[in-house]
């Protein structure tokens, strides 16, 4: 597993491409429905959802526009973590 340090926290690199993926190129630019639910079985791709993946989704929740209907479903995901 591979991690980048934004600002001295280390953050899971696969989450965070992921999310630039999803809002680069063609389309609104923001993470919808779908997306959201490929960051969150990304993350769940082991024995369960790590503190780093867990400050990796905080992170990208700051950083990343959602759509509204995203933006819910994410909140409610994270916080069954």
């Amino acid at each position: 597993m591979a991690y980048v340090s934004i600002d001295g926290e280390q953050y899971e690199k696969e989450l965070l491409d992921l999310a630039k993926h999803h809002t680069t190129g063609a389309g609104e630019g923001k993470l919808s429905k779908d997306e959201v639910a490929d960051l969150f079985k990304s993350a769940n791709d082991g024995k369960g959802v790590t503190d780093t993946e867990k400050r990796t989704l905080a992170y990208i929740r700051k950083n990343f526009a959602f759509t509204d209907a995203a933006a819910k479903d994410f909140d409610e995901e994270y916080a069954k973590l």
